[in-house]
């Protein structure tokens, strides 16, 4: 199996940003010495949901400070993006990098990052094809030209050409539509699952992608497919709990309350006065845990990635920095898990 790191870059309150930036950095150091193949970073906007609203930029500073591990986007969101922009800036970082850059789009998140950026979300999947279609072909067509419904583009030439050839490899998120995942099927390109779907259902997205997918010609194998969850290691399943519970509630109520935003978001608000309100939240930690995320010893952990191993999954990833969890207990849990896991996984 290859192994990844996945954040989303959490901002709880009284954390400073560049704090946040240097840790996240200094835990993509430790992936790199304890032999991860790669660390992904999320693309979001106007929320203490993730600092990542420049994933290049992040992505360009960590990749000057390793030299092995793969930088990946989970995902980079088109519709938000010049794409010629965008091919650009994802081609000085695969050639900065030494070849090292992991590409994958999705069609965004909640109408509220849209709106920050006056861009209208029920536009959001043409401009993700479109946005998609030029950058791969601007890296791999010289003089390459372009008539859509956003982008027109004459004989353009990419400067420089990215160092993986035909291109950097490509990932299409699709989780929640099917027209979505038609498309992803269409591209020839591995999908991508976050942790935003319960595992039995991120499994049958990954089945019906596949089976798609060799209907199509592409045959895309499920091992090809980076699968995401929650994830922590303690020495017992008590001590995983317990490091887990406030982390993954401030998740769950970060993603349920930045939902309910029609202007502006929640940055600027309070957690807590929010909180007092809630009687009706439809999730909780115990549903996180059971089906979004692998937490517990490492026999625990072991038994659950061997089932998703059965089940075809060969690329998994693991959030281990989420909803601002103290620092020494992630770098325990990733080092406990290099150590205790990955062996026995291939």
């Amino acid at each position: 199996m290859k192994f990844a790191t996945f954040t989303h870059l959490p901002w709880p309150e009284d954390n400073r940003p560049g704090d946040l930036y240097e840790r996240h950095t200094q835990q993509v150091i430790l992936a790199e010495e304890l032999g991860f193949h790669s660390a992904w970073i999320a693309e979001h906007h106007f929320t203490r949901y993730g600092l990542g609203s420049a994933p290049l930029v992040i992505a360009a500073s960590i990749m000057a400070r390793t030299s092995k591990i793969r930088i990946g986007t989970a995902v980079l969101v088109p519709p938000l993006h010049h794409p010629v922009r965008l091919a650009e800036e994802i081609s000085v970082l695969d050639v900065l990098s030494g070849g090292r850059v992991d590409v994958g789009f999705g069609r965004g998140g909640p109408g509220y990052e849209f709106r920050g950026y006056n861009v209208d979300h029920s536009e959001s999947q043409e401009r993700f094809r479109e946005g998609i279609s030029v950058c791969q072909g601007l890296w791999t067509t010289p003089g390459f030209s372009y008539e859509g419904k956003y982008i027109q583009l004459d004989r353009a030439n990419l400067v420089p050409p990215p160092v993986q050839q035909p291109h950097p490899p490509i990932y299409i998120a699709a989780t929640r539509t099917q027209e979505t995942l038609e498309f992803a099927v269409s591209t020839g390109h591995p999908t991508i699952v976050g942790n935003v779907q319960d595992t039995d259902e991120a499994l049958d997205l990954c089945r019906r992608f596949t089976e798609m997918s060799k209907q199509s010609g592409h045959n895309v194998p499920m091992s090809s497919i980076p699968f995401f969850r929650y994830l922590h290691v303690a020495e017992t399943e008590e001590q995983a709990r317990e490091n887990t519970q406030g982390p993954l509630n401030w998740v769950l109520d970060i993603l349920q309350w930045r939902r309910t935003f029609e202007r502006g978001s929640e940055v600027h608000e309070h957690l807590e006065d929010w909180r007092r309100d809630r009687t009706d939240l439809p999730m909780s930690y115990e549903h996180l845990y059971d089906k979004r995320a692998i937490i517990g010893t490492p026999e625990q952990c072991l038994a659950k990635i061997l089932e998703l191993k059965s089940a075809g999954i060969e690329f998994f990833g693991g959030n281990f920095a989420f909803g601002g969890m103290d620092d020494r207990k992630v770098r325990q849990s990733m080092e406990l898990f290099a150590k205790e896991v990955m062996p026995h996984l291939g």
